[in-house]
């Protein structure tokens, strides 16, 4: 019997299905947003026993390699504006490490959140999505090049993933889009930039198997409130921003995809 290969659409619809069964399992361990409340389509949660995983990052060899490498480059991390990553921000400040991450839905670009910057008082502040607008730096694409910078590690937050790295976000494939221009500013590469997905257990998908698209960025390490996992041979796109399967809206909506599509055209 041959094997059913499952089309785009059918595809979309699997995962819209799992996200519907982690997010039942997810509200129970969840922590609602101030604003979005339990909408997990329009944010990523914050969840009980996120400080363990802050934790295990903070102590991990990927992290700690990321943030002492030594090259001619100005060295930064990028942590997504997720609920979940809000004490891992708040303990790189406490630490002087300055980090890269986004607004909310990339609208207004990228923000450098440097700790030398802020006075120590602000640094609970400066971790939120609120105060990082604030007390952060704007910086554009073309900032970013003159900066020279290189992001040794990606860390986000996800919907949901699976043992292979293979993540289910909340399918607006923010991530793999901030992965593509990144990329073609030559900020990553697909070797040397690793990345880390933070979930709690019960977004930990096992058994269920996904081949990636060609945008999605697989997961090098899964990191949840009781373990670490090593994804091995995760492999990354290369193909760049894919303008004509862009959503309605967002080259126009999206401050630095604007910025990128000007550059490139």
């Amino acid at each position: 019997m041959t094997e059913h290969k499952l089309s785009t659409k059918e595809l979309q619809q699997h995962k819209v299905d799992i996200r519907t069964q982690v997010w039942q399992e997810l509200r129970k361990v969840a922590l609602p947003d101030s604003r979005f409340h339990w909408d997990f389509a329009e944010f990523i949660a914050d969840f009980q026993g996120s400080e363990n995983s802050t934790n295990f990052i903070l102590k991990s060899d990927f992290f700690n390699n990321s943030i002492n490498l030594e090259n001619n480059k100005f060295n930064l991390i990028f942590i997504t504006p997720d609920n979940c990553l809000e004490s891992l921000r708040f303990e790189c400040l406490k630490n002087g490490i300055p980090f890269l991450m986004t607004t909310y839905g990339i609208k207004r670009g990228f923000f450098l959140i440097d700790p030398s910057k802020i006075n120590k008082d602000l640094y609970l502040y400066a971790s939120t999505l609120d105060g990082m607008e604030k007390l952060g730096k704007h910086v554009t694409l073309k900032d970013l090049k003159d900066l020279n910078v290189f992001i040794p590690l990606m860390i986000t937050g996800t919907g949901a993933i699976n043992d292979k790295g293979i993540r289910f976000g909340k399918g607006h494939g923010f991530f793999d889009l901030e992965w593509a221009m990144l990329s073609t500013i030559n900020c990553i590469d697909i070797i040397n930039t690793k990345c880390v997905a933070v979930v709690h257990d019960v977004q930990l998908l096992t058994n269920i198997e996904l081949k990636p698209e060609i945008f999605d960025t697989v997961c090098d390490y899964i990191v949840t409130n009781t373990k670490i996992i090593n994804v091995e041979n995760a492999k990354k796109p290369n193909c760049g921003v894919l303008w004509d399967v862009l959503a309605p809206g967002m080259l126009q909506d999206i401050e630095p995809l604007e910025e990128l599509y000007k550059m490139t055209h």
